[in-house]
């Protein structure tokens, strides 16, 4: 999502600098996708209003497609879609996750960097929710006695981009990280 979101902002002020450079009235024109370009607009309120609404799809290896069909239906109550012998795909949150078979995948150690103090997986994927929803599903996955990678907690307190944040991994090993910041404006604050 994050590199649809950049790829939208580059074709965005691409747009906006040539229509500068060639005299358009900016606030005449519209982007290509359908957005007004305006003079004084911060290029990064275009891109959030782009992505707005914007769905992604994320395949990922998995050693057994039941285990993923456990872990992805049950555990988190993503509702599966198509599949066949190889492939299925769920409903993450309104996003697409399609889990590959890969039966060889997850025999490797994962890298981990170092982020606020804690050991980060690497690669990972995550969803970032609203304050209440990720509360709510922090304390299912800790009903449901899910093992947490990292822990929940607090990241980053009192400073800009002050969130939420938890890492749980899937049966084959994909790391996926659920975070939400209590100031969702503050989501690309430095």
């Amino acid at each position: 999502m994050f590199l649809a979101a950049f790829a939208i902002l580059r074709v965005l002020q691409v747009k906006q600098k040539k229509r500068a450079r060639d005299g358009a009235p900016l606030g005449e024109s519209k982007d290509c996708l359908g957005l007004e370009i305006l003079r004084d607009a911060p290029i990064l309120a275009l891109m959030t209003e782009a992505v707005t609404g914007s769905i992604f799809h994320l395949a990922i290896p998995v050693h057994d497609l039941e285990a993923a069909r456990e872990f992805y239906g049950n555990t988190l109550g993503c509702p599966e879609g198509r599949s066949s012998d190889t492939w299925v795909d769920f409903n993450f949150y309104g996003h697409q996750i399609v889990a590959h078979l890969d039966p060889e995948y997850g025999k490797k150690d994962k890298v981990r960097n170092l982020v606020d103090e804690e050991k980060i997986p690497v690669p990972h994927f995550g969803l970032i929710l609203e304050w209440k929803s990720w509360h709510t599903l922090r304390d299912g996955l800790i009903s449901a006695a899910v093992i947490f990678t990292v822990g929940p907690y607090i990241r980053f307190k009192e400073l800009p981009g002050e969130q939420a944040t938890m890492f749980i991994c899937d049966p084959s090993g994909n790391a996926i990280e659920f975070k939400s910041f209590k100031n969702p404006a503050r989501l690309f604050a430095k």
